[in-house]
């Protein structure tokens, strides 16, 4: 994130991929998010199933700080490209060196592809941050129907897909079934053996 900022160039780049790592959404509903999709008052975001890949697709999502500051910064770019009206997109089309806001962005691969190799990530691919998004839920102790709600699945299986719960959230759940030690302080008493006479 830090790289992506660096640049002006990856402005839209950086803005999605925070999207993505905190909102779990699929890179096409970016693309195809409206500006009368957004309420940064509410925060909210509403997916429309126009712009996704399935009907659970199609949810509301609320936004965090982290979210709100990245679309913010998107409806100052909007603003200054004459690109922030209700029926606008969010991630406008850029033909010809041109911004067509009544076109979506057609993809990002370019500056991803710069901006993931700058950063020494190279090869990390777009979607792997809703995986990232989902496992971090996950293991934040977030139900199951919280996380496909937020995410659009369906079913527990589409969900086990994307969370990859680490080995150490893994191991800290099951550390947590121990049997408390004792204190040092606390030794149990000596055992006397019965000898023989």
């Amino acid at each position: 994130m830090e790289t992506a900022e660096s640049k002006p160039v990856w402005l839209v780049a950086y803005c999605a991929s925070v999207l993505a790592l905190n909102t779990t959404m699929r890179s096409c509903e970016p693309r195809g998010l409206h500006w009368k999709d957004v309420n940064l008052f509410e925060k909210v975001l509403s997916i429309r199933r126009q712009s996704t890949k399935t009907d659970a697709g199609a949810r509301v999502i609320p936004l965090n700080r982290d979210a709100v500051v990245a679309l913010g910064k998107l409806w100052d770019r909007g603003r200054t490209l004459g690109s922030s009206e209700p029926e606008h997109f969010a991630f406008p089309a850029c033909e010809s060196g041109r911004i067509n806001p009544a076109k979506p962005m057609k993809s990002w691969r370019s500056a991803w592809r710069s901006l993931t190799k700058a950063a020494g990530l190279k090869g990390l691919r777009f979607h792997d941050l809703r995986h990232q998004a989902i496992t971090e839920l996950g293991e934040s102790g977030q139900s199951d129907q919280t996380i496909m709600s937020i995410a659009g699945h369906v079913s527990r299986e589409m969900l086990d897909h994307y969370s990859h719960i680490r080995l150490q959230a893994k191991r800290r759940a099951l550390e947590a079934l121990e049997t408390p030690l004792a204190e040092p302080d606390s030794q149990p008493a000596e055992k006397t053996e019965a000898r023989p006479n």
